[in-house]
């Protein structure tokens, strides 16, 4: 978004000591003790260094032509208050390859401090990982962390980090997928749906919101949210090959607890202003609430479609075209346009991003919540590096089943 700066990101810059980390060419195998899940961690060097590999990035372009697959190893000397995690799972999302791309809000830290050729940085802001070994009180072996703040580098076998750079969640009734997809779409749903209606109340059981993007991560999590919250929803989605694709979309969307599916085509349609009038009579406030993601008339439809002193909180812009602000929207309906970053937020609150990351995963542990759709790439010690490249540089590409995962086993 136009109105946000590029922020020096936290990650390999801010990591440990440089003599902890360094490059190898070639490692001898040992067997560890099985961990949870069924994954066996496997690979150490001699005198006890972990050997690890990360993806990583020298300059900006596309995945398939900048990411390199860069093995280490970490000492097992830990510096002082550091903890060494396994990674088990790491999401690609959208925001990791713009990163990659240079086009991103915020610019990773490129250092030599995994000992790559050229100063290098790891993608991913997202991840579940595994304490291999502490040496700050609050953490130890077994434990699951995810990451605190964003441009944390999760894209990697191992990490070397300090203690406070990371959360501790409770595994117990959760999975290494779930505990790894919770920090961005479900709490880019939460707080949109929460912090940005205030008058002349916040959101209340009753009210109506309306989402283009619905089949997203965030668009499903801000479906079931509104669901638990009482709210009523009006989602658009993309219609699909056939019509019974896209039937079958709308009988998924509706069973998560949407209360109205229309494909982009019957959003834009003229006709559309009389349903949604229908959907909302006896409403005295309308449509309080609507989250873009697309951009272009998609957005424009939207701010026509919200009731007197509605608001619109734009959050992506998948269809690089500018949000047109209507005149009459702002003068006689007093809509209000904003812009949500989750980075900005999880940077500048990290406690209120540890409090809504604990209430989801309470969500999940009760069955209240349902997690988003997943694809899983395999990474072992012997996945090429193609495989991984391929799966990041397809993660803009087309209708998608499930959100790109990297689970990670025998590393």
């Amino acid at each position: 978004m136009a109105g946000l700066r590029p922020v020096r990101a936290y990650g390999l810059a801010n990591s440990l000591a440089r003599s902890s980390i360094r490059p190898i060419r070639c490692a001898t195998t040992a067997k560890l003790s099985p961990l949870s899940q069924g994954q066996v961690r496997c690979k150490s060097g001699p005198y006890g260094y972990t050997q690890a590999k990360a993806l990583v990035f020298s300059e900006y372009g596309e995945p398939k032509d900048v990411l390199q697959l860069h093995t280490h190893s970490i000492s097992p000397n830990l510096p002082s208050s550091s903890v060494l995690l396994r990674t088990l799972a790491a999401p690609i999302n959208p925001a990791d390859v713009n990163t990659i791309q240079g086009t991103y809000g915020a610019k990773p830290s490129f250092t030599s401090l995994l000992g790559t050729p050229s100063p290098a940085a790891v993608p991913g802001n997202e991840g579940a990982f595994e304490v291999v070994s502490s040496s700050v009180p609050n953490l130890q072996r077994g434990d699951w962390v995810i990451p605190k703040k964003t441009m944390f580098g999760t894209w990697r076998t191992h990490a070397l980090v300090p203690g406070d750079a990371v959360i501790k969640v409770a595994k117990e009734g959760v999975t290494a997928l779930q505990a790894a997809t919770v920090a961005v779409n479900p709490c880019s749903a939460y707080r949109m749906l929460r912090d940005f209606v205030r008058e002349p109340a916040p959101m209340r059981e009753g009210d109506w919101f309306v989402q283009n993007g619905a089949n997203s991560g965030v668009g499903r999590a801000a479906i079931q949210l509104g669901k638990l919250w009482g709210y009523r929803s009006i989602n658009v989605v993309r219609a699909r090959d056939t019509p019974e694709v896209t039937q079958a979309l709308r009988d998924e969307l509706t069973a998560l607890g949407a209360t109205h599916v229309v494909t982009e085509d019957e959003f834009l349609a003229r006709e559309f202003r009389d349903r949604l009038a229908e959907w909302t009579r006896g409403d005295r406030e309308g449509v309080r609430l609507g989250l873009n993601c697309v951009g272009g008339k998609s957005a424009q439809t939207m701010a026509k479609s919200l009731g007197q002193g509605g608001t619109l909180v734009t959050y992506g812009g998948m269809a690089r075209q500018p949000v047109a602000l209507p005149t009459g929207l702002l003068i006689f309906k007093d809509i209000r346009f904003v812009g949500f970053w989750l980075s900005r937020w999880a940077d500048r609150d990290p406690a209120s991003k540890e409090q809504t990351v604990a209430e989801i995963l309470g969500l999940l542990r009760e069955g209240k919540f349902r997690d988003v759709p997943t694809v899983e790439v395999p990474w072992t010690w012997e996945t090429e590096v193609q495989e991984l490249k391929d799966a990041v540089q397809g993660t803009l590409e087309g209708f998608r089943s499930g959100k790109g995962v990297f689970v990670f086993r025998d590393t």
